[in-house]
């Protein structure tokens, strides 16, 4: 009987992955300096403050009886009217800006529906307040079926003063909860 030696199959060796190198980081911008113009230590003392009322020599021919001295020909008495009227699209209440104030408050009326179920929970609205304070417009965003209607409805009547953004008062857009429970 022949014995026939088996050699073992020759595995491959793993190929090594070799990443390129890293690119060098950019070199640094040099700015050219101008040494015969050095940025001043001190404010000079011959200057002084602003006050504004540096330009006013009169009234500009042509102008309008009672306007700003130095204004304009053809501008408005008391000045520019402010920007906006307020009957733009309604905007959310930022940082910047007066938020409304509630100033009429009317509370929901528990639904008759409601009473055997025992339901109670938080209506989320969300209401546009017009540039008079009152409310234009609710949205539903979270819903107890059972109380929707009597939330919007109080929220409907609810008044607001007006929201001031840059001295004009604008539409709004604010989300309210209204919590219904038992007791």
């Amino acid at each position: 009987m022949d014995t026939v030696k088996v050699q073992p199959a020759e595995q491959p060796k793993p190929q090594q992955t070799t990443q390129p190198p890293a690119p060098p980081p950019p070199a640094p911008v040099e700015r050219p300096s101008d040494a015969s113009t050095p940025a001043p230590v001190e404010a000079p003392a011959a200057i002084t403050p602003e006050t504004g009322a540096e330009n006013r020599s009169g009234g500009v021919p042509g102008g309008v009886a009672g306007g700003v001295v130095g204004g304009v020909v053809g501008g408005v008495v008391g000045g520019a009217p402010p920007s906006g009227t307020g009957t733009g699209a309604p905007v959310r209440v930022g940082a910047k800006m007066q938020p409304p104030r509630k100033i009429k408050d009317v509370k929901p009326i528990y639904p008759d529906g409601a009473l055997p179920s025992r339901s109670q929970g938080a209506v989320v609205i969300e209401a546009t307040i017009g540039p008079d304070g009152k409310v234009k417009e609710v949205k539903l965003i979270r819903s107890v079926p059972t109380l929707d209607q009597a939330a919007i409805d109080a929220v409907r009547q609810w008044e607001y003063t007006p929201s001031m953004l840059n001295g004009v008062a604008v539409s709004v857009i604010v989300t309210v909860v209204v919590n219904f429970a038992m007791q």
